[in-house]
């Protein structure tokens, strides 16, 4: 009964899904202080404590970033761009639009980060060689992309060994707004998507989880997914 079971199972549309999401919940499980992390986070708002911020946070973990070289891909105006070319050693920004390369910068110029190069480029194709950087950064960029798996393999390409992808997306959601509001073309992705990708791009020590959820209606919630090459 089990085995017929098993066979009927896999007849179903969410099967492959579900089996991709297994594994992510095992590895979860296996890690159990990332699930802590994702408790603490959930409390973070919850009470008033003065002067502690996300804002604050995010100032302190710069100040102890190695000196990498970042390829941030779908960088837009380059505000990430900006606050990682303080820290790290180069950092290179990807974006489409001809008009938003030659505002950011300029915009760089005057703040004097001669670390910090823009490109354009498409993030399926990034204008950077194989094996280049350290770190690649995706962030609330991919939903823009033609084929997000096709950007991810690009991601790879361009890390050297050892190097991380971290991605910061929407989770999947049903606010079809977002594509006329936000040009988005796909409406955030499901955990499975993105564990799928990273899986068939041959990234190691693969993690996706649920990060934040915005209080106010249509409530967003932000995925984190990262992989090691």
């Amino acid at each position: 009964m089990l085995a017929l079971a098993g066979r009927a199972v896999r007849e179903f549309p969410e099967h492959e899904a579900d089996e991709v999401n297994l594994r992510r919940v095992l590895d979860l499980r296996a890690h159990r202080e990332q699930v802590y992390f994702n408790q603490v986070a959930g409390r973070f708002d919850r009470s008033y404590g003065p002067g502690r911020s996300w804002q604050a946070f995010g100032q302190l973990l710069l100040r102890i970033l190695p000196p990498l070289v970042v390829a941030d891909l779908g960088a837009g105006e380059g505000l990430l761009s900006e606050l990682l070319a303080r820290r790290c050693r180069k950092v290179i920004a990807v974006d489409n639009s001809e008009k938003i390369i030659a505002y950011a910068t300029a915009k760089a110029k005057r703040n004097g980060l001669k670390n910090l190069e823009f490109r354009l480029g498409d993030l399926q194709d990034p204008p950077l060689a194989n094996a280049s950087v350290d770190l690649v950064v995706l962030s609330q960029a991919l939903h823009h992309a033609e084929d997000p798996a096709k950007a991810i393999r690009s991601a790879h390409r361009i890390l050297k060994h050892g190097g991380q992808l971290i991605i910061l997306d929407l989770l999947q959601h049903t606010f079809t707004q977002a594509r006329e509001l936000y040009g988005d073309r796909w409406p955030g992705f499901a955990e499975s998507h993105l564990q799928r990708w990273l899986e068939a791009a041959a990234f190691k020590s693969i993690e996706v989880t649920v990060v934040a959820r915005e209080e106010e209606p249509p409530h967003f919630q932000t995925v984190l997914a990262a992989g090691v090459k």
